[in-house]
């Protein structure tokens, strides 16, 4: 079991790069992950929502799965997105799918169910229990339609500590992840559980509020600098926090993943390609995209 120390700091959201022909782009890969490793990413997010995952087949999500696991080859711990709106989908999944060189899962809220509080503690209980690798919950409403409370985290946490490891918090309302903090806090057998954010734009104040960590989008670009922002190795964490944060913006302004997918382009690192029903920027946006870049 992975000692959850070896997951806080910056994790990197990975992105999928496909060709032309919307076949998966494994050269590119390669130099992504590649680019993470020596800018210091202190693990990777493979196949989450920024990677695709939702329009992809699940052939090519065991050609990715496996291409990451063997490339990084045990150099930085590994996380896999394995969530859905069906229960036993995913939790047959988890039992089936070859797991093997991952540390642990990324599992999303369902989306467009909308279950309630109890819902999600059952729902996430049962993947618990299927998993054979920790699990790290994934709170996003503004995807899902639907919001976990920090009373049900503790509850699903305090139910089964050694497998519910953490949360990536997305829901971008900082009183409910501060109250979360407190909540964990409280008591010294939930200090194992990490508060990770999920918004590259509130990292700071969240790290300085007790958060462990970010799992960035736009550290696919800049590694070193959003290393920075959460490790404040040379204490200029704030000051790089308000030199993205215009750029933070624009990354999510026509959704994500096609705000990074610009920045990558326009770095040379990646086709400017999208799955349906994901297309790349607007040429208005593309400007300002370039424009702040060049000024970061």
């Amino acid at each position: 079991m992975i000692e959850t120390k070896a997951l806080r700091g910056l994790g990197t959201a990975l992105i999928t790069p496909f060709l032309e022909d919307m076949s998966i782009d494994f050269g590119s890969l390669e130099q992504l992950l590649e680019r993470q490793i020596a800018g210091g990413a202190d693990y990777i997010v493979v196949l989450g929502t920024t990677g695709e995952a939702a329009t992809m087949k699940p052939s090519e999500k065991r050609q990715v799965r496996k291409f990451v696991k063997d490339k990084v080859a045990g150099r930085l711990p590994l996380v896999l997105g394995m969530g859905g709106k069906c229960t036993g989908s995913v939790c047959e999944a988890l039992r089936q799918e070859d797991l093997s060189g991952y540390d642990a899962i990324l599992s999303v809220c369902p989306y467009y169910n909308k279950p309630n509080q109890e819902g999600l503690y059952r729902h996430f209980t049962a993947i618990a229990e299927s998993s054979p690798l920790p699990v790290i919950l994934y709170n996003v409403p503004g995807r899902t339609g639907v919001n976990m409370l920090p009373e049900t985290v503790i509850r699903i946490h305090d139910n089964m500590p050694d497998k519910i490891i953490g949360i990536k918090e997305a829901s971008g309302n900082m009183e409910q992840i501060l109250q979360l903090i407190a909540l964990r806090d409280q008591n010294f057998k939930r200090q194992n559980l990490l508060v990770i954010s999920g918004d590259d734009g509130i990292a700071y104040p969240l790290m300085q509020a007790g958060a462990n960590g970010l799992i960035s989008v736009a550290s696919n670009a800049y590694p070193e600098d959003f290393r920075e922002i959460v490790h404040n190795t040379y204490g200029k964490a704030a000051q790089l926090q308000e030199k993205y944060q215009r750029l933070i913006y624009l990354l999510f302004k026509e959704g994500n993943p096609a705000g990074i997918k610009t920045v990558l382009s326009k770095q040379g690192l990646i086709k400017n390609v999208l799955r349906l029903p994901l297309v790349e920027n607007s040429t208005a946006v593309k400007a300002q995209i370039a424009s702040i870049m060049e000024a970061i």
